[in-house]
């Protein structure tokens, strides 16, 4: 009898415990993406760090580190579609920057996303965090907006049966919880605007909801999910994208001024703490060696790299940046959020195989969130359809010890600038970031930029001119994804 991928992949996951009887064991699968944590925000990745991430040097132990992972793009929106469409969102309408807290709905009602994927597949299917991918709030401006209306369009509309979520990121007002597409309290107050490290945009704030205690909030919903799996009656797919360590800078009472490095490494501690109650529910309902787990980010910190000898945010909570003796947010990459730069879009990555197969190992192979689509497709046993997932890449086989080498693969920054990755070459279609360090530059004006990371990860040395048959190959696969959007 020809057995399914899910249970021969389960099969090779395990210690050989689960038993292959009946239906298909399908694991639990909880993704978490924090906001704007940067590459160096993990010891893991940067062990010099002083800021303790307990949490993270777990899912390091028990699981697979990704070195060289990407987001598909520099900020927040177009990650979060591509991470849940498979497709690249330069696609779309959205071809730069970000939605506000009012923007229209971004996914298509008739795309597939990982949640009408993994409801297909049999999973019950929940969301709880930040969206930011646009709700179908009543009217078409931020006035006069009555928050007692159901939404036309929430993630219950494409392919998720419970959710709890905010608009977008934590200083976009409004600043409401909605439950199922119900805000959670129709009652409004206007919140004011706050400067850096608190920042946050004037708006109105629904009567229960406190900026600080949000992510407190979203992760108590979270642990709420994961403790009503067992009777469920399904295998459990949540997804938790967290509001931070993005801007507002607002760690909770308890970790308040416990280190020495400022709000920004405060909020580190409380989104590793955050990530390490989902784990401990995981554990407490005994489900750990049921469940694959998936950890991440939207991409790079905003946080800069601050010249020696100059003020930096340890200092000054009021300075956006750190001394690298005090804290590396990037790590080793140049650059920042929104940058086509390195520290724009690598960024960690971490996966907890059930029954912690393959703990402690580390992946230094090109992968991207865009796969992770045609990954869980994959691992599930659930056919994509032709017209969906079409930019994602299956990179189980790393999480079965077999090879991958991925086709190139698309980052993209907040100013539309393109780079094509391809094994240790980069090619940045334009002259400059593309996002907040200068120089920014134009997409695709020339001198376009090949990089070649194994011999230059600071992205200093252009070689175009002297590896020319590398700058065609990659130019060629970049005007051939790309096409004509």
């Amino acid at each position: 009898m020809k057995l399914s991928l899910s249970c021969l992949l389960i099969a090779v996951l395990s210690s050989g415990t689960v038993a292959l009887q009946g239906a298909d064991p399908l694991p639990n699968v909880v993704l978490i993406m924090a906001d704007d944590l940067g590459y160096g925000d993990v010891q893991p990745l940067n062990p010099e760090s002083r800021v303790p991430t307990p949490a993270f040097n777990r899912l390091a132990a028990e699981g697979i580190t990704f070195s060289d992972a990407h987001t598909p793009s520099a900020v927040c929106t177009p990650t979060r579609y591509g991470l849940l469409t498979g497709r690249y969102c330069w696609r779309t309408a959205l071809k730069r920057g970000v939605l506000n807290g009012y923007g229209l709905p971004l996914i298509e009602k008739d795309r597939e996303t990982l949640g009408s994927l993994m409801r297909r597949a049999g999973y019950r299917t929940a969301v709880v965090g930040k969206w930011h991918l646009g709700l179908g709030l009543p009217g078409s401006t931020q006035e006069g907006f009555d928050f007692s209306k159901r939404l036309s369009h929430y993630p219950g509309t494409v392919g998720f049966d419970q959710s709890f979520v905010i608009p977008a990121s934590l200083d976009f007002p409004p600043y409401v919880y909605f439950r199922d597409g119900l805000a959670t309290t129709p009652v409004t107050v206007e919140q004011v605007a706050v400067g850096f490290p608190a920042f946050t945009r004037k708006g109105p704030r629904a009567a229960d909801f406190n900026l600080q205690t949000c992510l407190d909030r979203l992760a108590d919903e979270a642990v709420a999910v994961v403790e009503s799996i067992k009777d469920s009656g399904k295998p459990t797919f949540l997804y938790f994208p967290l509001t931070a360590p993005h801007k507002p800078v607002l760690p909770n009472e308890k970790y308040a001024d416990s280190t020495e490095l400022g709000p920004y490494a405060d909020f580190l501690r409380q989104v590793d703490a955050t990530i390490g109650r989902v784990l401990d529910a995981i554990d407490r309902e005994g489900l750990i060696n049921e469940t694959l787990i998936i950890v991440t980010s939207d991409n790079g910190s905003f946080m800069n790299r601050i010249e020696a000898g100059k003020i930096d945010h340890a200092d000054d909570e009021a300075v956006q940046g750190y001394r690298v003796e005090h804290h590396a947010a990037n790590g080793p990459w140049r650059g920042t959020k929104a940058d086509i730069w390195e520290a724009g879009h690598r960024v960690p990555l971490f996966v907890r195989l059930p029954n912690g197969k393959y703990a402690g190992t580390r992946k230094s192979e090109v992968v991207g969130l865009i796969d992770v689509m045609a990954t869980l497709a994959e691992i599930v046993d659930t056919k994509l359809p032709e017209s969906a997932g079409e930019d994602s890449v299956s990179f189980a086989p790393l999480l079965r010890g077999q090879a991958f080498n991925r086709p190139p693969l698309i980052c993209h920054s907040s100013g539309g600038m393109f780079a094509v990755r391809h094994g240790q070459w980069k090619l940045i279609a334009g002259n400059g970031s593309g996002g907040r360090q200068a120089p920014r530059g134009k997409p695709f004006a020339e001198p376009w930029m090949l990089i070649d990371l194994e011999q230059d990860p600071g992205e200093i040395k252009n070689v175009a001119d002297k590896q020319t048959e590398v700058f065609s190959r990659m130019k060629t696969a970049l005007i051939g994804i790309k096409g004509n959007d």
